[in-house]
């Protein structure tokens, strides 16, 4: 095999190419095996954007790992080349016995039936953990083990560790804190692990594309599948969610502790850029199946993070809202839009093209977990007053993912290290500065409207604002015209993140008839929706 063949070893649509593809533009140092690539039975090292390619990691730095893939495996001259042979040897190890194994496929809640050609693109999500502990281990591959991923805790070190096999080696691809460094930061494996955390995308009920208590994943009966042990340890992926979120906690929690020390915050800006801007997102959805929507069935209730971060704002900050209903649509007005939009899911490769939506309805990005994560250890710690996030979240609150007009408040947050002690006041009183030369409907001026906000009244004050505006958009919402609009808004942020690389598979989100090039959009309070302008005001 030729050391550009490594590349088939990943999935033909995958959050990690660029690892795959450092090995296979740059030649390894040192002898290589019969086939040109890398040596066997060798620990290489490739961070995409720090090393040109993947060279022999040098035994000081490979000794140092203390992950379980580093001790049990590599630290012991053994390289296990499938997913079985990882699991197996852990057991034999006596190492993590707490296993859980997950099953994800974009196509497989489509019967084998209606699309028999279509590539389905099954992956394994395998955890293993000591009893009553987090898992320490995640290894993501195909059943066949085409690709083989692995993120692992070190405890010394407090990050994950990054992993992929490529035949007949392993490289390392970086730990958490490269997600962090500017020259790897989003590149290979750091496209989709954004801040340096294990990933799950769709992270909330109905955990769409996942096997779970709302949906199994469909087999054709000659499917090889059914005969893969691993397949029989299928549980629900409900139970990922929980691990997923404790996973992503322990980064952040290990994380803070790092970048702030005697009393110094060291990288403002790496912080607050979660705060500010959308650095990755989670796919939510209805938990109504789409083909069972009918003119004239029951309401269609969209996600609540469509409208605003919810999360954040009314479940961490604690805004006293009093709506107690998601705003909801008429499913005439859903099943409409399919036809007049010309909803439908589309593999080209496959030459597979359905009507309809996804499998759930209505799957629109909202805010991450792991960005809402980061601000509320920030507050519980009291590194960040509530009052000031609460002040930045409310700036064009409207639209909790991918705001330009939110995003322009990082220029006026700093790069250098600051006192924890005042930081987030020297940052406000900046913006308050500069919002007295900027136009009344700009994001300095909306932040200095609600820093005005005396401390015992912003959490009322806000509150309000929320429930006037999901009034005005539950109402909207029932009329054609403001479904069709808020249907408009939806297509307009999956295009957004349809341009990052987390966008994986062709089938995770629907293809509409909507221009690709069409102005993107954004809401107003008013529960209207505009386009979003150069300086991402309305």
């Amino acid at each position: 095999m030729s050391l550009w063949d490594h590349t088939r070893e990943r999935r033909r649509a995958t959050a990690w190419p660029e690892a795959a593809a450092t090995a296979a533009a740059e030649p390894a140092a040192g002898p290589a095996d019969e086939g040109g690539g890398l040596r066997p039975k060798t620990l290489y090292r490739g961070v995409s954007g720090v090393d040109r390619g993947p060279v022999p990691m040098p035994a000081g730095q490979s000794a140092g790992l203390r992950d379980p893939m580093a001790r049990v495996f590599f630290q012991r001259d053994r390289w296990p080349m499938t997913l079985e042979e990882v699991l197996d040897e852990l057991t034999r190890a006596g190492e993590l016995p707490a296993q859980c194994v997950y099953l994800i496929g974009e196509a497989g809640q489509i019967p084998p039936d209606d699309a028999p050609g279509l590539r389905r693109d099954f992956r394994f999500a395998v955890s293993r953990a000591a009893p009553g502990r987090d898992p320490d281990l995640l290894v993501s591959s195909d059943p066949g083990s085409v690709f083989l991923q692995v993120a692992a805790w070190d405890p010394v070190a407090r990050v994950f560790n990054y992993y992929m096999r490529i035949s007949p080696a392993w490289v390392w691809t970086g730990d958490s804190w490269s997600s962090m460094a500017p020259e790897s930061r989003g590149k290979g494996c750091f496209d989709s692990h954004v801040n340096g955390s294990v990933v799950m995308k769709e992270l909330k009920q109905p955990w769409s594309n996942w096997q779970s208590m709302s949906a199994r994943i469909q087999l054709a009966p000659d499917d090889p599948l059914r005969d893969n042990p691993l397949y029989g340890q299928v549980i629900g992926a409900e139970r990922l969610e929980l691990t997923v979120k404790g996973l992503v906690s322990r980064w952040t929690a290990a994380r803070l502790s790092a970048v702030v020390d005697d009393g110094v915050v060291t990288h403002p800006d790496h912080l607050l850029r979660q705060l500010f801007t959308t650095t990755t997102v989670n796919l939510a959805s209805t938990s109504t199946q789409s083909a069972t929507v009918a003119s004239g069935g029951r309401d269609l209730s969209l996600p609540l993070g469509f409208w605003l971060n919810a999360d954040a704002l009314l479940n961490d900050l604690g805004l006293p809202v009093s709506t107690g209903t998601v705003p909801s649509a008429p499913a005439s007005l859903y099943a409409d839009s399919l036809k007049a939009l010309g909803f439908r899911l589309e593999e080209q490769v496959s030459d597979f093209s359905q009507p309809g939506d996804t499998f759930f309805a209505f799957v629109v990005p909202e805010a991450s977990y792991e960005d809402n994560d980061v601000v509320r250890q920030l507050v519980e710690q009291n590194l960040v007053p509530a009052r000031f996030a609460a002040c930045a979240l409310m700036v064009d609150f409207t639209n909790p993912v991918f705001s330009p007009a939110r995003a322009r408040l990082m220029s006026h947050v700093p790069t250098a290290p600051v006192p924890a002690s005042t930081w987030c006041d020297d940052i406000a009183a900046a913006v308050v500065a500069a919002a007295r030369t900027r136009p009344a409907d700009s994001p300095e001026a909306e932040f200095s409207r609600n820093w005005a906000l005396p401390e015992a009244d912003w959490r009322d004050v806000f509150a309000q604002r929320v429930d006037v505006y999901l009034e005005k958009v539950a109402a909207r919402l029932r009329t054609a015209s403001g479904f069709d609009e808020f249907t408009r808004l939806a297509e307009s942020r999956r295009r957004v993140f349809k341009e990052m690389r987390l966008n994986e598979f062709a089938l995770t989100l629907p293809t509409t008839d909507i221009p690709a090039d069409a102005p993107r959009l954004r809401m107003h309070e008013d529960g209207t929706v505009g386009v979003v302008t150069t300086g991402g005001s309305p």
